[in-house]
């Protein structure tokens, strides 16, 4: 009898402890077995846990939030824009420049013409100043009157009845044998004094008195005037400059 009790409660220890085995209590972790995953089925990024408390944190589908204990992801800095050559400066920069001085009215109203047909706004003014009068062709004198008069005589009688003595360009007597705006002429009267054995100077010819100017306001890209595009008639000489705008009420 003591035998059948000592066999029942051996009996009932080894039930035990096979419960205990099955269940892994009484297994240490490194006797423990990892669950084989189990296949499942496909899930969208939306549908997994992740996702679903990136949306609850305000996050977009797919892209994880920032959370505290997490690292910032990294900013890409905007690129500045950039300026093409020096258009972006010079956008609202203004440049007024004045041409001239004209002579008379005809003159400046060509130049005017050619400017306003160019893409220009001119606007015309008059001012006091020195202008180019033309070349001035002119014989030199010793101090002796007889010479003066043969010198004369010489040349009225080679065709030149225009010459005239006058005060030349350093105060000395001199003979003026012509005026010329036009390079051509000028350079044939030369050639035609030198004709009768002279030696004739020239020299830039000066005014004063009213003269004219014209103002325009340059863009940002164009370039300053080129004066010899204002020049009228072909072998015209022109004296033009191109200077800044005067100040209101200013002269250049």
């Amino acid at each position: 009898m003591t035998l059948l009790k000592t066999l029942a409660v051996c009996l009932v220890l080894a039930n035990v402890c096979y419960f205990l085995w099955e269940r892994g209590i009484a297994k240490t972790p490194s006797q423990s077995v990892v669950a084989k995953p189990t296949p499942g089925t496909l899930k969208l990024a939306s549908e997994s846990p992740e996702a679903s408390r990136s949306d609850a944190s305000g996050g977009t589908a797919g892209t994880p939030a920032t959370g505290a204990g997490s690292a910032p992801a990294a900013t890409v800095p905007e690129e500045a824009p950039r300026a093409s050559g020096n258009s972006g400066l010079l956008t609202n920069v203004k440049r007024c420049i004045s041409v001239g001085p004209f002579r008379d009215l005809s003159e400046a109203a060509h130049a005017a013409s050619t400017l306003r047909g160019g893409g220009y706004d001119p606007r015309q003014r008059a001012a006091d100043g020195e202008v180019w009068a033309g070349v001035w062709v002119y014989l030199p004198l010793p101090a002796a009157r007889t010479v003066a008069e043969q010198t004369l005589a010489k040349l009225k009688a080679g065709g030149i009845d225009d010459a005239l003595e006058m005060p030349g360009p350093n105060e000395g007597p001199v003979i003026s044998v012509g005026l010329y705006s036009d390079a051509k002429r000028a350079q044939t009267r030369v050639a035609q004094v030198q004709a009768l054995g002279f030696n004739p100077g020239i020299a830039d010819r000066k005014r004063n008195g009213n003269v004219y100017w014209i103002d325009i306001d340059l863009k940002p890209t164009d370039g300053l005037l080129n004066p010899s595009d204002l020049q009228g008639e072909s072998g015209r000489i022109v004296r033009l400059e191109v200077k800044g705008c005067p100040s209101a009420g200013g002269q250049p």
